[in-house]
């Protein structure tokens, strides 16, 4: 049986690869693998390393499974939906918990990350000997560190015990390496993070044009701010959003940094890298994706997986969604919650609604299944969309996806402050404005600064952006809220470590999930 921690770390330590698609600011092309002995000898080299490194934090597995759609039916406003109750099989299994160390998403979630700390590590330990610019060494060696900070941060929150593992490893060495106690992590990423921003080698702002996606000390303080929330170092967490922050619905003159006036425009896919984006995953329709290899498309995948099955137009005036595979569907009581909130519409396409007056239609249960007609707007695949660029149009939509955004930051830095017992002006005023923004209306809607209020302020602007399982297993309300779909306490609150890497190697199973630790 392979060993996936073992197999990513030969490939990443003894073969540099660098995928011929790439994200974002991403524009070296290079084809095939590089022998990592005959690689990075000059500055072009380190960056494609840089690039192979980025290019890990849109990862797409090859089974349609990414982050973002793990969490979504891991929630309660969600379900996983599809062609069949075996479709997406991973997914079917961790939206009603019974996934296991041999079969879900973890294996792909914990591949992904550690492919992505292997690649970190591999040009960390390369960039001291290359030939280069100093402030460009310097820069890449702190983007590579965050970096790596990112990736271990979704591991120790997803798997607890993990492995921490700062260097190139050889392939003999792979067996034996152990995990540490998740303080350990966590002590370790918020480190390496509070020298990067004591470094200043990453800018404040890019040229979004030729470095689009690329980390800014923006990013860094987000990110961090966002560690120090989930390991309870409240003060610090609120200090560091206060950074990307600001003022309150005001511009951040240090990093661009403003509330768009529309929520809706958040979606267009045209919108991209705007003031509210602080870390975006760049997608592309250029890059050709075909059925050969779909982790290798730099499309984004949810547009099709969330676009109705068989829809067609019926009338001028009808959504030009594009047919898709019906995944993702919200839930009867998620719409009832968001029904009469402005952002209703921009988050949720009522797929039956449009049937009821004829403009449309589309195939319902049984061919879709677990169809409920409320589908994930957000993402929704539209014709006009559809890429002539060749592959396979379904594998490359250009939709960008945020991984962090400046009202998700807003809510955060609330968070921190009402849990902490900080400035509960300033979490009203931070909320109040999120609030506000999703009416657009020149009329202030205040919110109170409790966590009942944020809770419910989280949902409705964060709905089918992956948040929602976390902030459920953050808050401690995940075996109430998450019981109907078999969410046991004491177990789920984190996932499996994979069957394929406890076998012959000095890992642990995690105690929740009967092993040791």
């Amino acid at each position: 049986m392979k060993k996936y921690l073992k197999y990513l770390a030969i490939c990443t330590a003894g073969i540099l690869v660098i995928p011929a698609c790439k994200k974002s600011f991403l524009t070296v092309a290079p084809k095939g693998t590089s022998l990592e002995s005959a690689y990075y000898r000059n500055q072009t080299e380190a960056f494609s390393g840089l690039v192979a490194v980025y290019d890990v934090v849109g990862y797409q597995g090859s089974n349609d499974v990414t982050k973002l759609n793990t969490m979504d039916v891991g929630s309660d406003d969600q379900i996983t939906g599809g062609g069949g109750p075996s479709d997406v099989n991973e997914l079917q299994l961790f939206s009603t918990y019974r996934h296991d160390e041999n079969q879900g998403p973890s294996s792909t979630l914990w591949s992904s990350s550690y492919q992505g700390v292997f690649r970190a590590n591999v040009l960390l330990s390369k960039l001291p000997g290359v030939p280069m610019d100093a402030s460009l060494k310097a820069r890449y060696a702190d983007e590579s560190t965050a970096l790596r900070a990112y990736f271990y941060f979704d591991l120790v929150r997803l798997f607890k015990n993990i492995p921490l593992i700062l260097k190139p490893l050889a392939a003999n060495e792979i067996d034996n390496v152990t995990q540490v106690p998740p303080s350990a992590v966590y002590t370790q990423i918020e480190n390496d993070l509070q020298s990067v921003i004591t470094n200043k080698n990453i800018p404040n702002t890019i040229n979004v044009t030729t470095d689009g996606g690329r980390l800014t000390m923006g990013t860094v303080h987000a990110l961090l701010g966002k560690i120090y929330l989930y390991d309870k170092k409240y003060s610090q967490s609120a200090a560091e959003f206060a950074q990307v922050n600001g003022t309150p619905g005001q511009l951040n003159a240090t990093y661009g940094y403003q509330l768009l006036p529309s929520f809706a425009s958040l979606w267009n896919v045209h919108n991209k890298f705007n003031s509210e984006s602080i870390l975006e995953i760049a997608h592309s329709s250029k890059s050709g994706g075909n059925w050969g290899c779909i982790a290798c498309s730099e499309g984004n995948i949810l547009d099709i997986m969330t676009a109705p099955r068989n829809y067609v137009a019926l009338k001028p005036g009808a959504p030009d969604y594009v047919s898709g595979w019906s995944f993702f569907d919200f839930t009867p009581e998620f719409f009832n919650f968001i029904h009469y909130d402005p952002r209703n519409a921009a988050t949720v396409a009522n797929l039956d609604s449009l049937v009821r007056v004829g403009v449309a239609s589309y195939s319902g249960s049984p061919t879709a299944y677990q169809n409920t007609g409320f589908y994930l707007n957000k993402f929704m695949g539209h014709v006009a969309d559809i890429t002539t660029g060749g592959g396979n149009f379904e594998l490359n939509f250009a939709q960008d996806v945020y991984e962090i955004r400046l009202a998700d930051t807003y809510l955060m830095e609330a968070e921190a402050l009402i849990s902490g017992g900080g400035d509960l002006a300033r979490a009203a005023a931070l909320m109040t404005a999120v609030h506000t923004r999703a009416y657009n209306d020149g009329v202030t809607h205040p919110l109170p600064a409790t966590m009942a209020a944020l809770k419910n302020e989280r949902r409705a602007e964060l709905a089918g952006e992956g948040h929602r399982w976390f902030d459920l297993v953050r808050w401690g309300d995940a075996p109430t809220v998450l019981a109907f779909k078999g969410f046991k306490a004491n177990h789920d609150e984190i996932l499996p470590i994979p069957a394929n890497d406890l076998n012959a190697t000095q890992l642990k199973q995690s105690k929740e999930w009967g092993g040791t630790l």
